[in-house]
């Protein structure tokens, strides 16, 4: 077996077929029903625990893991980041782009995040199931795609930028046209024109997986899992 089995892993721990796949800077993190956290990088899986990765939350007993900010955050020290709900349509994906600060996206359903690995020089496709949150770097070419007939809900976390600065989502045709101007513009830290060419490259390569893939189909037992849901949560919202 490649990569590291983590001590403690459990028997729900996220299948190395996934944690395998996901570039270097990329991590994983599976909610599960039970109130669990995995969490998964190209290293391994693993469960989230106390210590580092889990904080004291204002109690004992009570933890908290800080995804963009830290306990030292303030007003005189903010993480100056967004975090948001999205809804994506049926059966649709997002132009590919890449963010000016890291992302974090939790998926409520079945999606794939199509993702340019540098180190690799390829582009992956992670399959995500409900209560998944992917953490990918800032400026990693990548797409979000709904592999399921309704509505896709995601809570997204950007750190640095909102929707209506230029660097929040950088296409290729964005990255292609700055660097055509041939002056340095925009972006931490891509900023040359050669850089935006590589970027606009990356972004164009993910564009062409999803024209030649299409957009992923559920399985059958991830069909029959979102029906069993469905009835759980009717159960569950029932008063």
């Amino acid at each position: 077996m490649s990569g590291r089995q983590y001590a403690g892993t459990s028997g729900g721990a996220v299948p190395e077929k996934i944690w395998g796949a996901l570039p270097k800077g990329v991590e994983l993190y599976h909610l599960k029903p039970d109130g669990s956290i995995e969490l998964a990088d190209r290293e391994g899986s693993r469960p989230l625990g106390a210590g580092h990765a889990l904080l004291r939350f204002i109690d004992d007993g009570q933890f908290a893991h800080y995804l963009i900010g830290d306990a030292g955050t303030s007003p005189e020290r903010p993480s100056n980041a967004t975090v948001k709900l999205g809804v994506v349509g049926p059966r649709s994906a997002f132009t590919p782009h890449a963010h000016g600060g890291e992302h974090f996206v939790l998926s409520l359903g079945h999606a794939a995040c199509g993702l340019h690995d540098e180190h690799r020089d390829r582009v992956t496709e992670v399959p995500l199931a409900p209560g998944m949150l992917i953490r990918i770097p800032e400026m990693m070419p990548h797409s979000f795609a709904n592999r399921g007939t309704g509505p896709l809900t995601i809570l997204a976390a950007n750190s640095g930028y909102g929707i209506d600065h230029e660097d929040y989502a950088v296409t290729a045709e964005e990255a292609e046209r700055r660097a055509g101007a041939g002056t340095a513009a925009g972006g931490p830290t891509v900023a040359t024109p050669a850089e935006y060419r590589a970027l606009a490259t990356a972004l164009r390569g993910i564009e062409h997986m999803q024209r030649e893939r299409g957009i992923p189909v559920t399985t059958v037992r991830e069909r029959l899992a979102a029906r069993l849901r469905r009835v759980a949560t009717a159960l569950e919202a029932r008063r």
